[in-house]
């Protein structure tokens, strides 16, 4: 089973064409927030068309998406899976998988909020830079952004069989990854 990780969209479509590849042999897609509106604190992404977006994610595979700080209720409204609030819990076998925009949390807080859930896997977004961490046998992941990235890499992860990556959507590098 491939899943596809992405979050921080924050409504625009230019990443679409990179991550096409990856989206076509991917199973499901988890989205860890901030997916159609951009913020009042980001900048307007070059390719914002929010509607677009969610007529892109709507004809795609199979979508799990948490809530982050800049989706609104009217979101819901054009697209076609839920957004979850603030959690979405997921056990794709053998992992269990904590979702959450993050926006409240420090690293020590998700680690414990891994452990109080017993996931093996906690997915967080707001941050806009790339995380990949395992302790404990817990792994807390941040995909990063594939639009409005805080590092010099478009980023999204990819979980397949027992591993991890990373992946800069533009090159198709794999900037870090683990076995689970």
């Amino acid at each position: 089973m491939r899943i596809l990780v992405m979050s921080d969209t924050h409504g625009d479509t230019t990443f679409w064409e990179y991550i096409k590849e990856l989206l076509e042999k991917s199973d499901y897609v988890i989205h860890a927030g901030d997916v159609l509106y951009h913020g009042p604190r980001n900048p307007l992404p070059a390719g914002y068309n929010p509607l677009k977006l969610a007529e892109l994610i709507n004809n795609s595979k199979p979508f799990f998406i948490a809530k982050g700080n800049c989706d609104a209720d009217v979101d819901q409204l054009v697209l076609n899976y839920p957004i979850a609030s603030p959690y979405v819990f997921l056990h794709f076998e053998p992992f269990k998988i904590l979702v959450t925009h993050g926006e409240d949390k420090r690293e020590e807080d998700l680690w414990d909020m891994a452990e109080k859930y017993n996931v093996d896997i906690l997915i967080f977004g707001h941050i806009h830079t790339p995380i990949l961490k395992k302790e404990n046998n817990r792994i807390i992941l941040n995909p990063g952004s594939p639009s409005l990235s805080k590092t010099p890499n478009k980023t999204v992860a990819l979980l397949q069989d027992n591993k991890i990556a990373i992946i800069d959507i533009t090159d198709k590098t794999e900037l870090y990854s683990l076995e689970v």
